[in-house]
């Protein structure tokens, strides 16, 4: 009879290479299961997640989203977004900026103030800031005269640009121009444009950031067109909800037959169940990337690593 511990179930060596197997195969498991995704830009210092955000990061995590960039739109949202990635850290960063709605409270403190809040490694990107011509909530004249300021910053700090731009293409390729050979990268969050101005902003080095708008658009020559005919490289691509805004409406008429039968049930599940047109959230996530992967006729594994990895260069996260 053979010594015990010469024994295929006694052998250390063999114990391990079992362990080890095991670990593959749950690696494996949870890559089947759920997608490793970041979410460029969610507006977690909203009101609406006030009672149970510590809910929403857990259903975030279920849901396959490792990392979630908190979009400063204030100074005082951008400070409230900093504290916010102190109590979930590794889990959420945040941007530092004004956004072109609010660019009439701009002050002489405001640089310095947010300078100030981009000097710590949780705040990993300028924005979100740019120029909104469709709704004018502050002068025009005033809008670019404060993108220009926050541009001139991310510059100085060395930090990514978390860019909006509604209806203001041609100058915002003209401010952004000036700072061309200085510029550092940056992301055209929540692209909602045509070809042509996402093939501009590809050439001038730019990502380019999509959301749940997707379901609504029905235009010859916007986003789904633009996916449909390949025109943003993987490279240049990232994916965000925006929560709790452009709630991904799966359910409309609007969204070809195709399209709904690439949607998984598990990443519907978290839809279905914890979104809604009033509350988006980061677990809308696994939707949004199998939309862009069905109208980019690419498999979805393929678009949320590459969207995972472009956050991860772009941004510097862990």
């Amino acid at each position: 009879m053979a010594d015990s511990k010469t024994k295929s179930g006694n052998n250390p060596e063999k114990i391990a290479d079992n362990i080890s197997e095991l670990k593959i195969k749950q690696i494996e498991d949870e890559v089947a299961s759920s997608y490793l995704l970041v979410d460029i830009g969610a507006n977690l210092t909203n009101s609406k997640y006030s009672r149970d955000l510590d809910s929403v990061v857990e259903r975030a995590k279920d849901a396959g989203v490792k990392k979630i960039m908190v979009t400063g739109a204030s100074v005082q949202c951008s400070k409230e977004a900093l504290r916010l990635t102190r109590l979930y850290p590794g889990m959420l960063y945040s941007s530092a900026g004004i956004h072109p709605h609010d660019a009439k409270t701009w002050t002489d403190d405001c640089y310095d103030t947010i300078k100030e809040l981009a000097s710590n490694p949780e705040c990993v990107a300028i924005g979100e800031c740019g120029l909104d011509f469709n709704r004018n909530f502050s002068p025009q004249d005033v809008q670019m005269e404060v993108f220009e300021k926050q541009v001139q910053l991310a510059c100085e700090v060395g930090k990514p640009l978390f860019l909006h731009e509604r209806d203001a293409h041609d100058d915002m390729v003209r401010i952004l121009g000036k700072f061309k050979d200085r510029m550092p990268p940056a992301v055209l969050h929540c692209f909602t444009g045509t070809s042509a101005q996402a093939l501009k902003y590809l050439e001038m080095g730019l990502y380019i950031g999509l959301t749940g708008f997707l379901w609504k658009d029905k235009s010859d020559d916007g986003v789904r067109s633009i996916l449909e005919k390949g025109l943003i490289p993987l490279d240049r691509l990232l994916i965000e909800t925006d929560a709790p805004f452009m709630y991904p409406n799966v359910r409309g008429s609007k969204i070809p037959a195709n399209i709904k039968q690439a949607l998984s049930d598990r990443s519907l599940s978290f839809l279905n169940r914890y979104c809604t047109f009033q509350r988006n959230e980061p677990c809308a996530l696994p939707v949004i990337v199998e939309m862009i992967a069905a109208y980019m006729k690419r498999p979805v594994e393929e678009v949320a690593m590459a969207t995972t990895i472009n956050a991860i260069k772009l941004f510097g996260f862990s």
